[in-house]
């Protein structure tokens, strides 16, 4: 188990670095001169050529890269070309927080009814809860959020008002209750179909039959057997989710006025603020690798059965 944690750690500087240049090229021989979009309308070649002097835009490819990642390994992200002056982890790293709490809220809300849910009707196959559940799941997964923020804020905030109708305020205010809503309830209807498919394939499995067999109750073999084994390909899945917990929806965000990371990331885009991009893909692909890494570990804690060597 160790030696596999090691080398999948070992294999980390390696993919972060193919990011990092794959993401540095893209953006360096990309169209689109940050330069321009920093002057502006009082866009002038000698101050344009003094600003990519202080940016070190006018130095070679490989050096500017080389700077770069000198500077990540040292935990500087470089400075924003669109705030001068202020250091990229002092823009970025708030609205990471704030995105991570949000997908935190969406993802407690997801597990706590998917989870159960699909578990749930696994065992009701054959009647008539299965197919009606199934099919409300993917009506639910259907609707686009764009149109259920609109239907959310219109019943819990116009007409209940039960929670402020925008805004931020913290992972334990009420405002949180909007988008853990819009962004969960997608999330219980995936989570319960996954949840479910796994779940029957488990039921169908010989060891399920043999444990039936034994006279253990039915209480016992499903906790036991059935919801561990079952538990494997949930496992895959949420580690993807994790690797995206610090990125949330650009559309939330702009209808519900929370100070995220998505929206943060577009303007990065359109500004063409490389520091703030740069960061984004190399924190991005280092959340991935570590939740894949959390995942291969957890399936040894859930299935005895698997190790790793």
């Amino acid at each position: 188990m160790w030696v596999y944690i090691a080398r999948r750690l070992l294999w980390l500087p390696v993919l972060l670095i193919a990011t990092s240049l794959f993401t540095f090229t893209l953006l360096r021989f990309g169209p689109g001169d940050p330069v321009e979009v920093i002057l502006g309308s009082r866009y002038d070649e000698a101050a344009a050529e003094q600003i990519r002097s202080q940016l070190g835009l006018d130095k070679p490819f490989g050096v500017q890269y080389a700077v770069y990642m000198w500077g990540v390994v040292r935990g500087d992200f470089g400075e924003s070309y669109r705030f001068r002056g202020r250091a990229v982890s002092e823009l970025l790293f708030p609205k990471m927080w704030v995105s991570f709490q949000v997908n935190a809220a969406a993802l407690i809300v997801s597990l706590a009814i998917g989870l159960p849910l699909g578990f749930y009707i696994a065992h009701k196959q054959g009647t008539w809860q299965d197919p009606t559940v199934v099919t409300i799941a993917l009506i639910l997964m259907s609707i686009p959020i764009m149109i259920s923020i609109p239907f959310t804020l219109w019943g819990l905030c116009l007409k209940l008002q039960l929670v402020p109708c925008s805004g931020w305020g913290g992972f334990f205010d009420l405002r949180i209750i909007t988008p853990a809503i819009t962004l969960g309830i997608p999330g219980v209807a995936g989570l319960a179909r996954y949840m479910r498919a796994s779940t029957l394939d488990v039921l169908g499995q010989d060891f399920i039959r043999t444990a039936n067999a034994k006279g253990l109750t039915a209480v016992s073999v499903d906790i036991r057997h059935v919801l561990k084994n079952a538990m494997i390909p949930i496992v895959t899945l949420l580690s993807f989710t994790l690797a995206g917990m610090f990125v949330t929806s650009f559309i939330v965000e702009r209808i519900l006025g929370i100070p995220g990371v998505g929206h943060f990331t577009i303007d990065s885009l359109f500004d063409r603020d490389y520091p703030i991009i740069m960061a984004v893909g190399i924190l991005g692909s280092a959340a991935f690798v570590i939740a894949n890494l959390l995942a291969d570990i957890t399936y040894a804690f859930i299935d005895p059965r698997i190790r790793y060597q």
